[in-house]
């Protein structure tokens, strides 16, 4: 029991600081989307289904940063079902970098390390479930 009181404390660390650098972001890009808050330009999207970064702002901010802050909440507390939402959560941030890549290209390091950020919420989510006791 122990083991995973840490484990959901490291997955928590994890939801934790992808909150904390998804919400500004997010919030930056719902407030100037054309993009210049975070210092992007509008020619990155054009291979996208987007024209400027409401949408891709709006994920940010919901998805990607205040779900991860709830489930950051969730897995220091071990709600009962923060295994299952660190899964998804790891999974849609695993999808937002692929998608991510997939329209505008590898442009930033930082897409690299929340992809491995992604795989190892995934990982620590898939583990809590295992060890669940039933």
């Amino acid at each position: 029991m122990n083991s995973e009181k840490n484990i959901s404390y490291i997955l928590g660390v994890v939801q934790l600081l992808v909150a904390v650098l998804a919400i500004p972001s997010g919030f930056l890009m719902l407030l100037e989307p054309d993009g210049s808050g975070l210092g992007l330009l509008l020619e990155i999207l054009q291979d996208s289904p987007f024209t400027n970064f409401i949408i891709p702002g709006l994920f940010l901010f919901t998805i990607i940063g205040i779900a991860q802050g709830f489930a950051a909440l969730s897995s220091f507390r071990q709600f009962s079902y923060y295994r299952t939402l660190g899964f998804i959560l790891g999974i849609l941030l695993i999808m937002w970098i692929m998608v991510q890549i997939f329209y505008i290209g590898l442009t930033h390091f930082l897409q690299v390390i929340f992809f491995f950020i992604g795989i190892a919420e995934v990982i620590l989510s898939v583990y809590l479930l295992n060890t669940k006791k039933i």
